[in-house]
């Protein structure tokens, strides 16, 4: 199982507002290095068009962080597809890739803030008539160097090259999906490694549709190898399970209640997020033998999973406990999981 951190590039912390976005994207840049360090697997940045994130740009933030690292995979989380040009992506991608030394991945979805829509001309009643169209022509572009296409929604391409191409053939390319049966199912259809975003309640309901997942695959007459669950999760880990609530709480509790106001959720109190804390709950924070147990749980519940994700700065966590949090899970979460304990298989 990969075991890997995802961030948002949060603008803002609980601690200090007075640090520059530069310097926040300097720490980021750290992060991700000192990952590679403790012997992460893979990180990964998201993307926002908005105040809270400095994300915009997720393949420039990679690229820097290629130039600091050496093993860890660099990946989006996610490439908001819907309202990105394909070839542009790919071209970004591929150029990661090269200076990674085949390192880049790239996570697409469909985007669960809607910002960027309205931002580059598109309409949101298309959401995932763009996804779909823009997802075919990404997968025939990692496929084809030279290619013919048309669609709705941009340009045709009649022949051109597109470049550079990647070290990796085929670039890695997962589908990031929320609760939606049919992103499941599309995404076993055409093969693609599944990235599931479980952000609270309990995760075992999601074992539906990561078997819905499975058997479109199979249908479709993808080989098992091909296919593969990973899991984006809220998580931290702190020396204890009381510090690593009380760390995490704040930053959590505020994200989640601005978000519910663009959304019509209530606001949220330390009681549900306790719950979250809970053996089926989804929120992986707590001390590393907690979140052992937890990644434990999460395997056996969806199937086998192969990668887990901790998204932690959802939280506005100080750059200081986000590093420590990343020793933590380098040589106590990564070495226990890679032994093979709490059940989880390799």
């Amino acid at each position: 199982m990969q075991i890997g951190v995802d961030s948002f590039a949060a603008a803002f912390d609980e601690a200090s507002q007075a640090v520059s976005a530069s310097e926040r994207l300097r720490n980021l840049v750290e992060q991700i290095e000192f990952a590679d360090q403790v012997g992460l697997d893979v990180f990964g940045v998201g993307e926002h068009h908005r105040r809270e994130f400095l994300d915009s740009a997720p393949p420039v933030i990679l690229g820097a962080a290629a130039a600091r690292t050496h093993r860890i995979r660099l990946t989006s989380a996610v490439t908001v597809l819907s309202a990105a040009d394909p070839v542009r992506v790919f071209q970004e991608f591929a150029t990661l890739d090269l200076l990674s030394q085949g390192r880049a991945e790239m996570i697409v979805g469909r985007g669960s803030s809607i910002e960027a829509f309205p931002l580059f001309g598109f309409r949101l009643e298309e959401y995932d008539a763009l996804f779909a169209e823009k997802l075919d022509l990404l997968l025939k572009i990692r496929e084809n160097e030279h290619l013919y296409w048309s669609g709705k929604y941009r340009p045709a391409l009649s022949g051109q090259g597109i470049y550079p191409r990647p070290v990796q053939n085929p670039l890695p390319i997962w589908l990031g999906v929320g609760g939606t049966p049919q992103s499941f199912a599309r995404a076993g259809t055409l093969g693609l490694p599944l990235m599931v975003a479980i952000i609270g309640g309990d995760f075992r309901r999601f074992r539906p549709l990561v078997d819905l997942y499975w058997e479109a695959g199979r249908r479709a007459g993808h080989s098992l190898d091909r296919l593969k669950v990973g899991v984006h999760a809220l998580g931290y880990v702190a020396a204890t399970s009381r510090a690593a609530a009380d760390d995490f709480f704040p930053g959590y509790a505020r994200a989640f209640t601005d978000i519910g106001k663009e959304r019509g959720w209530p606001p949220v109190t330390r009681a549900q997020f306790e719950a979250q804390l809970k053996p089926e709950g989804a929120l992986l924070v707590g001390n590393a033998d907690d979140v052992i147990e937890k990644i434990g749980r999460y395997n056996e519940a969806l199937g086998g999973i192969s990668r887990i994700s901790f998204m932690m700065n959802a939280a506005s966590l100080p750059h200081e406990k986000l590093m420590q949090a990343i020793e933590l899970i380098g040589t106590r979460v990564v070495p226990a999981l890679n032994q093979g304990v709490a059940g989880v298989i390799q």
